[in-house]
């Protein structure tokens, strides 16, 4: 006899089963959407700005607006894509904004996050190096991207989302997909590619201290926003 869906634990839940508890009022459950996804939007919002402070605020955005909207989900797509799309969708808005506004410094405290937040332990000082120059040279060869290609090679090279979802998170054709990635493959050049391409599942990583703060973040504006989204606010 299969098992019903308050049989499963909570983590095994598939994102459309737990949409629908948090939908009948199990909020706690959001913090499992969240935790599966912050990753991937902390990638793509931070290869779209180039700024992690920044890009941890698209997130709790995306993940806000996710939750006061849960009642449009109407499964068309998938959840990961409806809640990706949100994400780009301010990050882009973002990205605009600082196009009419005078240029800030960007890259102010890069050199710092690149050397604490994105390091993963070695087994020795040797390969520790090796695995942070890597990261460093694949990360600095995607920010040179322009950023229609820089999103698109996130998207679809380091979360690994198909053409087609891609295309839908961007609001372009597949086509346009594909030409970018092609061309962001070129500017990234091969000999690139092929000695960090294994690195690239590690590149703009969202470590555990991250996922925290942005989960607890969200869950307190999430009660806070409670009282007004019962009375249709």
């Amino acid at each position: 006899m299969p098992q019903s869906v308050e049989d499963v634990a909570p983590a095994e839940l598939s994102d459309e089963e737990v949409v629908e508890r948090v939908r009948a009022g199990d909020t706690p459950l959001f913090e499992i959407l969240m935790r599966r996804y912050n990753q991937r939007l902390f990638r793509i919002a931070r290869a779209m700005l180039r700024d992690g402070a920044e890009a941890e605020d698209v997130m709790q955005h995306a993940y806000v607006e996710a939750y006061r909207h849960l009642h449009q989900f109407a499964g068309r797509a998938r959840f990961s894509t409806w809640l990706t799309k949100i994400a780009v969708h301010e990050a882009l808005r973002r990205a605009r904004r600082r196009q009419r506004e005078p240029r800030a410094r960007m890259e102010e405290g890069w050199e710092e996050e690149m050397a604490s937040g994105l390091q993963a332990p070695e087994p020795s000082p040797e390969q520790r190096l090796h695995a942070q120059r890597t990261r460093q040279l694949l990360e600095s060869a995607i920010d040179s991207l322009p950023r229609g290609y820089r999103t698109v090679f996130v998207l679809r090279e380091v979360e690994g989302l198909n053409t087609a979802e891609t295309a839908h998170c961007l609001g372009l054709r597949t086509d346009a997909v594909k030409t970018r990635l092609s061309r962001a493959r070129a500017l990234l050049r091969e000999e690139l590619l092929q000695r960090v391409g294994a690195a690239s599942a590690s590149a703009f990583a969202f470590h555990l201290t991250r996922c925290d703060h942005v989960v607890t973040q969200v869950l307190a504006r999430i009660a806070a926003a409670l009282p007004r989204l019962r009375d249709g606010a």
